[in-house]
């Protein structure tokens, strides 16, 4: 049923974007961020429940990730190259959610009866087949419906709000829930299996919700009308997308904060439960560090969009990321306190909110600077580019958990804990995201393409009204 019309934004753009369309957009992100979750504590899981050695898992993990980022860009080409006049992303949320509900089962039913190289032949598998496999055909077409869904800045960033806030709450209740429900279950292997099985089946459910509200064009309407498709972009060979990409200053410059962002989040995802254990002596810690967490990310998510209305996208990244540097670098002064460190961690968390929001939208960004500078938007392309980094990100914050306990050579199943895994606890829990953060402000200090977008915009639209063939252009 049509709703009364929409209006334009601040900028003149037709909104197309009703709370109903946010929620069920938002719910794919539920959906890749409970699958990325869960991939995050399976470090733990398989050094603290199947017995396999961390610095083993750490470099496995690595390798499938740099596998799965290689699958991004075969995926990106795959989607900029489907036949004109065919939905290019959609379908993709409907045909892998079955999959990736099997799968996900999968990555804990590793076979006890297996020696060590099976066992990590079965982790390698599996981990290959969820991540580098049916997430990246989820993620990089639901990436890129942001950019076709609708033409309006403001709405891409409530789209981003709101997918970051879905992604965060399903991290959350894996952080929160993981350990006491597993615990509560047995604490076994067979306990963490139903905790798959669990989210699994919210994986399907999101997901189908997510395809049967999705659109592929920006509406040209304020209603629920058809809308009017936008004209077909001509293919660009990859190999001369790839080079456009890096000559896209902006571009080069997300890429590198995705990466970051990432390498961050996939260190916050698979450390908590070993700085609980480790350094505060008890790994059931990790529920109320979440549950405390909730606090700040529940603000960070209020705030990010009033802060975006009034300072813009780029200089609410920059107070965010400066109060990150402060909150982390004064970790140092005390790091074996529980309570110090769950507040000050709480302002890092805060600080990461605007980002999970926004890399998006400046994604979109640069993807408009791409129609700018070449006369093609190269979507597909550049969100699997992106993905690409993102996924090395991930991999090696995850992976260096595993690193730095292998280096000091820690077991999983011993009760004592050196010296040297402590140090290693305060490396990818303290030092790492410190330099990460001060990394992402250098570069948004930079980042000056929020503010030329109008004006590129309107030279973008005069090119497309003077190809038109009306006025004697193709």
């Amino acid at each position: 049923m049509a709703g009364k019309p929409l209006g334009t934004d601040k900028f003149g753009v037709q909104k197309v974007m009703r709370k109903r369309d946010y929620l069920a957009d938002s719910l794919g992100q539920f959906a890749l961020n409970s699958m990325s979750g869960l991939v995050g504590q399976l470090t733990y899981f398989y050094t603290d429940k199947v017995g396999m050695a961390a610095g083993a898992v750490a470099t496995v993990f690595f390798l499938c990730k740099i596998i799965d980022a290689f699958t991004d860009i075969i995926m990106g080409h795959i989607v900029d190259h489907t036949a004109p006049g065919r939905e290019k992303y959609r379908p993709w949320l409907l045909r892998m959610s079955v999959p990736a509900a099997v799968i996900l089962v999968m990555l804990f039913t590793v076979p006890s009866g297996f020696s060590a190289p099976a066992k990590i032949a079965y982790m390698f598998i599996t981990n290959i087949l969820l991540t580098a496999v049916v997430y990246t055909a989820i993620c990089i077409p639901y990436a890129s419906l942001m950019v076709v869904r609708t033409n309006s800045q403001e709405e891409r960033g409530n789209m981003g709000i709101w997918r970051a806030a879905a992604g965060y709450v399903s991290g959350m209740i894996i952080a929160i829930a993981i350990i006491p429900v597993t615990n509560a279950l047995g604490g076994n292997q067979s306990a963490w299996i139903k905790f798959g099985v669990g989210f699994a089946l919210l994986v399907l459910l999101t997901l189908l919700i997510c395809y049967l509200r999705a659109k592929e064009q920006a509406v040209e309407t304020g209603s629920d009308a058809a809308p009017e498709t936008e004209e077909e972009e001509e293919s660009v060979p990859f190999g001369q997308a790839i080079a456009n990409l890096f000559r896209n200053k902006y571009w080069v410059m997300i890429l590198v904060m995705g990466v970051l962002s990432n390498v961050s989040y996939g260190i916050s995802g698979s450390s908590g439960t070993f700085y609980c254990k480790l350094i505060y002596g008890d790994d059931n810690l990790v529920g109320i560090l979440g549950a405390v967490g909730l606090i700040p990310t529940l603000l960070g998510f209020i705030a990010v969009g009033p802060m975006v209305k009034k300072l813009g996208v780029t200089k609410t990244l920059k107070i965010s990321f400066f109060i990150g540097t402060a909150a982390t670098a004064v970790r140092i002064i005390n790091p074996t306190h529980f309570w110090y460190n769950t507040v000050m961690g709480c302002f890092a968390s805060f600080a990461n909110i605007p980002m999970m929001c926004l890399l998006g939208v400046m994604a979109a960004m640069a993807i408009d600077y791409n129609e700018y500078k070449y006369d093609r938007r190269m979507v597909g392309t550049s969100q699997a580019a992106s993905g690409f980094g993102g996924k090395i990100g991930s991999g090696i914050g995850a992976s260096l958990v595993g690193w730095c306990l292998g280096f000091a050579d820690y077991d999983g199943l011993s009760e004592i804990v050196t010296p040297a895994v402590r140090q290693a606890v305060y490396t990818f829990g303290i030092y790492i995201p410190l330099v990460l953060f001060v990394i992402m402000l250098a570069l948004t200090l930079r980042f000056d393409l929020e503010a030329k977008l109008p004006a590129m915009r309107e030279e973008i639209a005069v090119r497309k009204q003077q190809r038109r063939p009306e006025n004697g252009t193709v």
